[in-house]
Parts: C-alpha cells; structure tokens; sequence
C-alpha cells in the first residue's frame, strides 16, 4: 500500500521577533549559538546575552574588556553538561564560561588575531581565526593547544565537526573549503584529506545529520551557490545558484530539509527539501529582514530556526517539521508558547 503524504502547514511570517541593538554587521563573525538546554546566545558588540526560550528570561553574562574588544564567535560546547559556552574575542582569546554560575572557566590564548568561527567535538573546541590557521584545545588538559591546523591563507571564518567526530570542514575568505580527517592514531591532529577551491568566501557550513559525509556549504556575494559534498569521495554533488549571497545553512534535525540564510540581494531565508543525490527543491522564501541575514541557530526540540540580521532583530521560524511529539516536545511547547513562534549518501 502507497504511503500517502501529509503536507504541514509552514508559516511565512516570524512566530517572534527581538531587538538585537549593536548586532555587529560582519559577514565573517559567528555572532548566535542555540544550546540543547534550550537558552540562546547572542554576542552584542563587546557582551553576551543568554535568552532562556522556555520562560523568556534574558540576561547579560559577560563583557569583554579593553575598547574594540568585540565578541567574534560563539558555540555552546557538551562539556561538562552542557552549560559550557565558548566565546571568541577580537583580541585573539577564547574564554569558556559556565551559563549557569555566570563565571569564567579559562581563557585560552594562541592566535595572532580575532577568533571568529569555533566548533566542539567532545572535549576538543577547535577555533578558527583570521590569522588563518586553527587551532584544537583540549579543555581538559593544562597545556591546551594540541595542533594547529595549517591549510587557509587568509580568515577561517567557517567551521563544523562531523556529528561523528570524524571530519572537520573549514571555510574561509580565501574561498577555499578544506576539510580534515581524523586518523585512527591522531585524533587530535586531523590530516587534511582534500579541499575545493570556490568563487567566494566560504562561511556556510552545514553536516547532513541523516547521511554521513554530506556536507552543505555556502559561498559569498561572488559565487551565492549551495554546494552539496560527498566528502568521502570529494564530489560535489549539486551546485544551487540561490540569487543572494548564503551566510547560513542549516539542516532540519528531524526531516529531509535544510534551511539557508542570504543577504544581497534579497536577504532572504529559503527553506529546500533534499530529494536524495544532492538534489534539493525550494519549498519556500521566508521574507522580512531589512538587512542580510548573517546568523541562524535551531532549536533543542528541531522545530524552529532563529535568524539574526544586520537590521539588528532576531526573528524565530517555526518552520521545522517533527516526526513525533514526545512529552518533551509538548512541555517545551507549552512552556515557551507566545516565545517561540548512514555511510552511502543517495
């Protein structure tokens, strides 16, 4: 018997909308990070912001110090329980603070200049700086640094571990996307396996969480293609041309979708459906930023996709389908309505 398909509702207006005053308009930063606790992170100039999308409650955890010391990067890491937030400075430091008692773990050096894309695998953060080399801290050990990764020559402001852990893509400004395989016997110095030159900087960087070794990234205003990867062979599966520069992908956690986020020329967000080999079709343009759409971050439960502009606003997209609605779901849907709006690749 034909399975039939249910078509969802997807809505074209934001669930919610938020001030982001001194939202810093550089294409290159990675300014909004979403943890699995449900708070967001959103870097202002020279503070962080945690935004608690279960109850609304926001407040400042940190400021940096010393005058155009600005945040340049933002990820929520596992360790210890989540409540570890990595944060990148103009001044070529990444400090770990705990979220929950609103203190600084360490504050790790090494880079000559500005961090401005970082990536967590288990105990491993690694930081990508416009120095142009990356480095991997071990948070757990006293000398932190334990490679340093050598393969851009100008800003990596780009960069994603694999779900598995088994691969790091890295984009920069030198429109190269490189992307790093760990060895058996050297899981903290990952080898370079091969890299793809493009037409423009490369910031987008997305892993398919349905099929290992898909990768999506996005170039800038000189190339404003979606390039699907199969990273285990180096083919690029499809090119997309999506009339505006890509600043975002994200993949749907619970559906065969991905979502990117554009600026000029219509700063734009576009919702794909992944038909299989690297084909995708647009399901639909979710307007409404006055300005390009620099940052996106989804959701713990899958369901919704917030974007962050250079209009200085956060907008929230329910627009993420779910298989299931768990009691988890359907507690954090209660608590934050009227908040939040395989190996072979085929």
């Amino acid at each position: 018997m034909k399975r039939r398909r249910t078509t969802r509702f997807i809505p074209k207006s934001p669930d919610k909308i938020l001030d982001a005053p001194d939202l810093v308009d550089d294409y290159y930063l990675n300014l909004l990070d979403w943890s699995k606790s449900n708070i967001l992170a959103v870097a202002l100039r020279q503070s962080v912001f945690l935004w608690n999308a279960s109850n609304g409650a926001a407040h400042k955890l940190m400021e940096t110090s010393g005058r155009g010391n600005i945040v340049t990067s933002l990820a929520w890491g596992d360790v210890p329980s989540g409540n570890t937030l990595a944060v990148g400075t103009h001044f070529s430091e990444v400090q770990l603070w705990d979220v929950t008692t609103g203190t600084v773990i360490r504050q790790m050096g090494g880079h000559r200049s500005r961090v401005s894309s970082m990536s967590w695998n288990g105990q491993i953060v690694s930081s990508g700086s416009r120095d142009s080399t990356i480095h991997n801290h071990d948070v757990r050990a006293r000398d932190h640094q334990v490679a340093e990764l050598i393969g851009h020559t100008q800003e990596v402001c780009g960069l994603k571990w694999s779900p598995q852990g088994t691969q790091l893509a890295s984009g920069g400004n030198d429109n190269i996307l490189n992307i790093w395989e760990v060895g058996l016997l050297s899981a903290l110095l990952p080898r370079l396996m091969r890299f793809y030159p493009l037409q423009a900087a490369v910031k987008a960087l997305a892993w398919c969480p349905f099929h290992s070794n898909l990768l999506a990234s996005g170039g800038g205003t000189a190339d404003r293609k979606i390039c699907l990867w199969n990273t285990s062979n180096g083919q690029c599966m499809n090119e997309v041309d999506t009339k505006s520069q890509v600043c975002a992908v994200q993949w749907s956690t619970h559906d065969r979708e991905l979502v990117s986020s554009h600026g000029f020329t219509h700063n734009q967000l576009i919702l794909w459906r992944y038909a299989g080999r690297g084909r995708v079709h647009k399901v639909v343009e979710l307007t409404g930023h006055q300005a390009r759409v620099l940052h996106m971050a989804q959701s713990p439960d899958g369901t919704t996709i917030v974007s962050a502009a250079a209009d200085e606003t956060l907008r929230f997209w329910r627009i993420l389908g779910s298989p299931t609605r768990s009691a988890a779901k359907l507690k954090m849907e209660h608590s934050s309505r009227g908040l939040l709006g395989a190996n072979c690749i085929r």
